[in-house]
């Protein structure tokens, strides 16, 4: 099936409305870029994030008279005008086969892979984690998620309890649950993750108690693993403190490796003494110990 494009870059403020007029224009897609090379380290929670200069892009069947589409999305966003929209012919080509062939296996440390459900194994015998990409973040491409699958690796806690804080996909859930941890819960502020996260459960034959933040009620802890953001894991160091035992290890990532001190004293001053300090890129993991 062809497929054109109809886009335009826009100021912050416009492209809300504007993805709303792509859809109300029977758009089958709508997607946002960056026009400006501008990245979002940190944004609200709860929030999507928008650049302040951004490129609205309408997917549709290439058979549409997209020059009334246009004027459709101008009477409905006026700010706009019709010369300031291209359109784009898409090669005609399998795009669900071309989406599914950037996914690869992925090794993190020395035995754990991360493995799409359309493909092989490379090593049946290590531990293989079957997650595909979808709605909820956590697949593994993620810096911050792939310093947190290295870490497991490392650090297997096997026989040891462990909470995942902020789950998403429940991919470090699941991580720890193959790696032998004797009970494993999870939790999330997204009911779309705590979705995900028991869907993925099931994909990989697992049975994992994952719950929204408001009903979680887990006993404290050997392990905690949190991978949000430096805001929510200064915010919430009290309740970790109060899920994790005495003696117990506490990793945080989601990070940007220039928070990295202020999380450190931060914690120190709770008597959690984060001493292993890891980068990828310029995101960062941060590990240590609760004061027994």
């Amino acid at each position: 099936m062809a497929w054109i494009q109809i886009n335009t870059v826009v100021q912050e403020a416009i492209a809300e409305p504007l993805s709303d007029a792509f859809m109300e224009a029977n758009a089958a897609s709508v997607t946002f870029e960056d026009a400006k090379d501008q990245p979002i380290y940190e944004p609200e929670i709860g929030t999507t994030p928008i650049w302040g200069n951004t490129k609205v892009i309408g997917l549709f069947d290439a058979d549409v008279d997209s020059k009334a589409i246009i004027e459709m999305l101008v009477q409905m966003v006026p700010e706009l005008k019709t010369t300031q929209f291209k359109v784009e012919q898409l090669e005609d080509k399998d795009w669900i086969r071309a989406w599914m062939d950037q996914f690869k296996p992925m090794l993190f440390g020395k035995n754990l892979w991360i493995v799409p459900s359309w493909t092989e194994a490379p090593q049946p015998d290590a531990v293989n984690l079957y997650l595909d990409p979808g709605m909820a973040f956590g697949t593994g491409t993620h810096p911050t998620t792939s310093l947190c699958l290295t870490w497991l690796d490392h650090n297997a806690p096997k026989d040891l309890s462990v909470i995942d804080y902020g789950c998403g996909s429940g991919i470090l859930a699941l991580a720890a649950q193959k790696l032998g941890a004797k009970t494993v819960s999870g939790t999330d502020i997204d009911p779309q993750a705590i979705t995900a996260s028991i869907e993925n459960a099931k994909r990989n034959n697992e049975t994992i108690p994952f719950a929204l933040v408001k009903d979680f009620n887990a006993e404290p802890a050997d392990v905690i693993v949190a991978n949000i953001l430096a805001g929510p894991l200064k915010e919430l160091s009290s309740e970790f403190d109060r899920l994790l035992k005495p003696g117990g290890t506490l990793t945080l990532s989601g990070l940007l490796a220039t928070q990295a001190d202020e999380l450190i004293q931060h914690y120190q001053s709770i008597g959690i003494t984060l001493d292993t300090f890891e980068t990828k890129e310029e995101w960062g993991l941060l590990s240590g110990k609760k004061q027994v």
